[in-house]
């Protein structure tokens, strides 16, 4: 059995949450977004999660429980979450093993749905498995780029989709299952020449491709599992979700 570990990405201040403190640290029926979500990593017995801090560290470090599996890894600077993900690599120097990639202001993505996500990954042999979902208004989420045989090609960045790829309305969640070796060698050629002078870690999958490594996907069934949180409006929506359903979602 393949080791597993988890990246959670939890470096953003969150502006339009209109506070000073991290977005990760707001919570939802009582607890923590990002404790939520290590909750999660933790169900898919993550050998190891490195949680990605940046904007007032020092509080998100002291909400989430301590834990000897639990490292955090400081991004200075926020250049998009290919560089949030390159920050954690000095971890996985020697780890050989599937590695999620998790947000932290993403609190109720389920463990069965992560469970569902590695073993496609696995029996597809794949390099990354990324989480799709498809929405008849598709916004201003990344959008899917599929190869003639159906495997995913590429996941374009709605600042920079031509017209063509906009009418596309199967989107990236962000929630992705790497092989640990190919993601670091893949991030090693991404490069910020785009409308947002960022590193994306979408870059990544045509990377992939180009080396002729295989990136799946698995389709969302229940769009409020990738919900993400970024205003106080959001979040209050999505906490009467939960709590709606609460026993779908701590089962």
């Amino acid at each position: 059995m393949k080791k597993t570990a988890a990246i959670i990405l939890a470096a953003g201040k969150g502006t339009r949450m209109k506070s000073d403190k991290p977005k990760v640290i707001f919570e939802l029926a009582g607890k923590p977004m990002i404790n939520r979500v290590v909750e999660t990593a933790n169900k898919i017995n993550s050998d190891l999660i490195a949680i990605v801090v940046g904007y007032k560290k020092e509080q998100v470090i002291a909400i989430v429980p301590q834990d000897d599996n639990i490292k955090f890894v400081e991004q200075v600077q926020q250049n998009g979450t290919g560089h949030a993900v390159m920050v954690t690599e000095n971890i996985f120097k020697d780890y050989d093993g599937d590695i999620f990639i998790l947000c932290g202001d993403v609190p109720l993505l389920r463990y069965e749905t992560l469970e569902k996500m590695q073993s496609h990954h696995h029996e597809h042999n794949a390099s990354c498995t990324v989480l799709t979902a498809v929405m008849d208004d598709a916004l201003r989420y990344g959008r899917i780029v599929r190869n003639s045989d159906g495997s995913v090609q590429r996941i374009v960045e709605f600042k920079d989709a031509a017209e063509e790829e906009k009418e596309i309305n199967e989107i990236n969640t962000g929630i992705y299952c790497f092989d640990a070796k190919d993601l670091f060698t893949a991030l090693q050629s991404i490069d910020n020449n785009n409308n947002q002078n960022e590193f994306y870690l979408t870059d990544t999958l045509e990377i992939l491709n180009n080396e002729n490594k295989l990136v799946t996907s698995v389709l969302l069934d229940d769009m409020v599992e990738a919900s993400g949180v970024n205003s106080k409006e959001q979040l209050a929506d999505l906490e009467i979700e939960f709590l709606s359903r609460r026993e779908h979602f701590e089962n």
